[in-house]
């Protein structure tokens, strides 16, 4: 199991907690803050998920005029866990 807590940045959340099995399948994802249905909503699509399908379907979606977004900070953190 990958486990990582990764710090977000420009969004509202502050914190994703991803949990991968060792085939990269989404286990587990919980966002600290952020707006909680949208985050709910996100971490259960994903579960059962391959990691670096995820990573290519939300790269680089933004929120609002912000550059990035909880989906955009989530393929970051799942980079970092597929990376242990």
């Amino acid at each position: 199991m990958k486990e990582v807590n990764y710090v977000t940045s420009g969004t509202c959340s502050r914190m994703i907690h991803v949990e991968l099995d060792d085939n990269n399948i989404v286990q587990n994802v919980q966002f600290v803050g952020g707006c909680h249905g949208n985050t709910q909503g996100i971490s259960a699509l994903v579960k059962g998920q391959k990691a670096e399908d995820i990573i290519q379907r939300v790269r680089g979606i933004k929120c609002g005029a912000r550059p990035t977004s909880c989906p955009d900070q989530l393929s970051f953190a799942l980079e970092q866990a597929i990376q242990q």
